[in-house]
């Protein structure tokens, strides 16, 4: 490690599996999933869009309003019990408590708040659009070769009755704080591998030829409910769910690992692979470990040391952060 640059690691990764221009992708996770959906969409791939943007709409409003993100228009996906719950929800197995939050008037979807910013007319209009959208999500599933799944957090917000988890604490985009109805938890290792292991056996029914490739964000908390300090809490979050992939991907074949986690921790970064606020990656970090990511499965060239692989979406990045910093903050 000494010896190279921070990103000069070609062996690092070793894939399990190959994806080619050919293998449809599906993506979702936390806000680091979207850039290797983007990165793949760069280099060609066939990445699953299920929810295309209306004809004409600025791409910088389509990312705000969350269409071309991820395979479908959900959102960040935080916790794999939030993921675990979706699939649940579109096979029909789960109906979610108090799926419509207000606020001035306003409506959001409580299980995917953020792609709405503004909030809609009624709680019928927001009925209509999920149902709409559990539809093209169904679709997407079934359609997937590979899942992309980036790992954010342990911490959550859930509806004490039944268990139903919501993306971000209520009271913040929209809705109301009660504690007597909402409840913090922080999952521990026992409970992502449980939630992972439903998720994956679900997903099996319909889909049984479905990989999935795992990464786990390295973006640190904003915040935390926990009575800790942020910075050992998002050390305790990282640690979970990093040893999660490790035990999935010695458990089966069709499981694997991409280390982008470790390369942007990487103590080889000469001056930090975070900017100024210290939780939002470079883009030229980012960059580099996607090129990477690409070259592994023959997709691009190996990167040259110290070059950047493409050009920085800012308009991403400044959405996650909004996203993060509302999400666990009631």
């Amino acid at each position: 490690m000494a010896g190279v640059g921070p990103l000069d690691l070609p062996d690092l990764y070793r894939p399990r599996f190959p994806i080619t221009p050919e293998t449809r992708v599906f993506t979702a996770g936390s806000c680091f999933a979207s850039h290797v959906g983007a990165a793949l969409k760069g280099a060609g791939l066939k990445v699953i869009d299920a929810e295309p943007a209306p004809r004409g709409m600025p791409p910088e409003v389509a990312r705000r309003f969350g269409y071309g993100v991820y395979a479908a228009r959900f959102g960040n996906i935080y916790t794999v019990r939030q993921f675990r719950q979706l699939v649940e929800e579109v096979l029909g197995l789960r109906t979610p408590a108090l799926p419509v939050w207000e606020k001035d008037g306003r409506h959001w979807d409580a299980l995917r708040p953020g792609v709405e910013p503004e909030g809609l007319a009624s709680p019928e209009q927001v009925a209509e659009m999920r149902a709409q959208h559990l539809a093209a999500l169904a679709g997407a599933l079934r359609e997937a070769e590979v899942i992309v799944f980036t790992l954010g957090l342990t911490e959550a917000w859930e509806h004490r009755e039944t268990g139903t988890v919501y993306p971000t604490a209520p009271g913040t985009i929209a809705g109301a704080w009660d504690p007597d109805t909402i409840a913090f938890r922080n999952h521990g290792v026992a409970e992502v591998l449980e939630d992972f292991t439903a998720l994956e056996g679900l997903l099996a029914q319909v889909n049984p030829d479905l990989r999935w490739l795992l990464t786990v964000s390295p973006v640190p908390l904003a915040a935390t409910a926990t009575d800790d300090h942020v910075l050992t809490a998002t050390a305790r979050s990282k640690a979970v769910l990093r040893v999660v992939c490790d035990i999935l991907r010695d458990s089966s074949e069709r499981i694997d690992y991409f280390p982008s986690y470790e390369l942007v921790m990487s103590p080889a970064h000469p001056s930090g692979a975070f900017t100024g606020d210290l939780r939002s990656v470079r883009p030229e970090v980012v960059e580099g470990i996607m090129g990477l990511f690409l070259a592994a499965h023959g997709l691009a060239p190996l990167p040259e040391a110290g070059a950047p692989a493409g050009t920085p979406d800012a308009a991403d990045a400044a959405i996650c952060e909004d996203i993060l910093l509302d999400a666990f903050r009631p």
